[in-house]
């Protein structure tokens, strides 16, 4: 298969409550969340009485037409679309999940990466539970089933604290939608105003396209219900200092939205003005590599006055093609999804902006082809530090030993990519970019990870969940005035 150049992206999760055809409404918003997962998509109803769930592997186009968005009756509804990473990428482990428990029905869509999830299946299968897939988001079910809480939400409130890493949730009863995200707060988790009654979605550019208002961020430790137009907030632990993954706004969201309440646009904007100001070239034009890298590129253009050119064209009809192994189709893979424009680069010293480096074999191709195109010179600016650690947090990466800036140098990397220069934008230029920088996890690039990795439960919390004890963590009830913008 072709390699993505990038990390592969995460999920994207929606849920929509208390609305008329609320099937066709997360439908819209998943097709604003494509690009972070497209692997599978999939869509939970329900009405009041029933709770019923449609997932396929492909893209939310491929999963849902029109005709079978007329079967999924109901006002309340969360989706889901999917890259793995935890668990195969295969059916059963699309999402949402749903389960049926002396509870009731449930189902659940998550974006993040439990770092103790294994350790907590583990325990549950000795005690005789029995998983029906491989996705760390089972793990969430089955603790919510197991606890002797009387009510779905209660039951989070006592499951939610065993888990350690990153989630945002979104549950689904057969009268309420309940959404959740970790206490560090790694993943975004949007809420929105509809009509009378909220929605929720990774990015706020989901409310966009269905014509919502952007109102916060569910805040990191919170979990809200929303029922008959009604949103209720309470307090799954107590704050802590919050772990925003900086990758998020590097790459993985569109810059339309809002996250991390912050607009993905002008973080990026500010990054290439800071690489500019940071490591500029002497050169005739900038050239982004697209999509991503666009925003960035035209704030290095605006910083160090070098025209920018749209001398890259990418195929966005590519996908995930499977191409031959001979080492000559191999090469090919690239120019089959960027094309350079020749008229455009023949003669001139060029700055390439990309937003990371993973492996570098793709961008050593790019800028082959680059210079076949014509370029006298190529200097490449990257818009994030070197990546030298991979993400435990939601984020499908590469192992260590694969990323190229884990075991070498800037200089290094430079002649294996055959550029004339390379500069990375440095940590505190892209914390600065994105504002707040202490309270974002930047892991991928220090090595520092806010949460541990041991398999260590700690049985006295895991006996008492089970008896339906939750933590004493506060909680507080949220009314429309709580949740005005202004």
């Amino acid at each position: 298969m072709i390699r993505e150049r990038h990390w592969r992206d995460e999920c994207g999760v929606v849920g929509i409550a208390g609305v008329k055809a609320a099937a066709e409404l997360a439908s819209l918003a998943l097709h604003a969340l494509q690009h972070r997962g497209q692997e599978s998509a999939g869509i939970t109803v329900a009405d009041g009485h029933r709770v019923y769930t449609h997932k396929r592997m492909g893209l939310v186009a491929d999963v849902f037409d029109e005709s079978l968005l007329r079967t999924l009756t109901g006002q309340y509804a969360i989706g889901h679309v999917r890259y793995s990473t935890s668990g195969s990428s295969n059916i059963i482990n699309a999402q949402p999940i749903q389960v049926t428990s002396h509870k009731g029905t449930i189902s659940l869509a998550h974006n993040g990466n439990l770092v103790n999830a294994p350790a907590l299946r583990r325990r549950m299968e000795m005690e005789g539970s029995i998983f029906s897939t491989t996705s760390d988001s089972e793990v969430i079910l089955h603790l919510v089933a197991r606890s002797m809480a009387e009510t779905v939400e209660e039951a989070l409130l006592t499951a939610l604290p065993l888990v350690r890493g990153a989630y945002s949730l979104v549950v689904l009863t057969r009268d309420r939608l309940i959404a959740a995200r970790d206490p560090l707060g790694f993943r975004p988790l949007c809420l929105g105003r509809y009509q009378d009654s909220y929605v929720v979605a990774s990015e706020s550019c989901a409310f966009d396209i269905i014509g919502a208002s952007y109102l916060r961020d569910i805040e990191p430790g919170e979990l809200v219900i929303v029922g008959d137009g009604e949103l209720t907030s309470r307090r799954i632990a107590p704050a802590e200092r919050e772990q925003r993954c900086v990758f998020e706004h590097v790459y993985f969201s569109r810059p339309d939205s809002i996250i991390f309440g912050r607009n993905v646009e002008v973080a990026r904007r500010r990054m290439g003005e800071i690489l500019g100001r940071e490591a500029p070239a002497v050169a005739d034009l900038v050239v982004a590599v697209p999509d991503s890298s666009n925003t960035a590129a035209l704030g290095y253009a605006n910083a160090t006055q070098i025209p920018f050119e749209l001398a890259l064209i990418r195929n966005h009809y590519v996908g995930r093609t499977f191409i031959s192994p001979a080492q000559k189709v191999r090469d090919m893979s690239v120019r089959i999804k960027f094309n350079p424009v020749a008229e455009r680069v023949a003669g001139k010293r060029i700055v390439v902006i990309d937003d990371s480096i993973v492996r570098g074999t793709t961008m050593r191709k790019l800028v082959k082809i680059l210079r076949q195109a014509g370029a006298a010179q190529v200097h490449l600016r990257i818009a994030s530090p070197p990546v030298t650690n991979p993400c435990y947090y939601g984020i499908d990466t590469p192992v260590r030993q694969e990323l190229i800036a884990s075991s070498h140098s800037v200089e290094e990397i430079a002649t294996y990519l055959r550029v004339d220069s390379l500069h990375y934008l440095s940590l505190d230029g892209l914390l600065e970019a994105v504002g707040e920088g202490d309270r974002h996890c930047a892991a991928c690039f220090t090595g520092a990870y806010p949460v541990a990795f041991d398999d260590g439960l700690d049985k006295d919390v895991f006996d008492r969940h089970a008896e339906g004890e939750a933590l004493d963590a506060g909680s507080d009830s949220a009314d429309e005035e709580r949740l005005d913008p202004a």
